[in-house]
């Protein structure tokens, strides 16, 4: 491998907002905001929109749909006549 050309690999925390939930990782990702972590040191911090304490499969907290009047709705526009 070449030196010089490979991004830094160092410790990031990714923080989910909506869940309050954040960790501590390795990755390439820089961020300009940082963090003080539970062991004293500072590290960046890069927020994400979902992770898996806010997704739906792995909470178990799914929307449901009313799929039932999609189906009339559907069916009364398209019926024949």
């Amino acid at each position: 491998m070449r030196h010089g050309i490979h991004p830094e690999y160092r410790h990031v925390v990714f923080r989910d907002r909506a869940a309050d939930f954040a960790f501590l990782t390795r990755s390439t990702m820089d961020s300009d905001r940082t963090i003080e972590w539970e062991d004293g040191r500072t590290y960046p911090v890069v927020d994400v929109e979902i992770s898996s304490a806010s997704h739906p499969f792995y909470t178990g907290n799914a929307r449901v749909v009313d799929t039932a009047g999609r189906v009339e709705r559907f069916n009364r526009r398209y019926q024949r006549k």
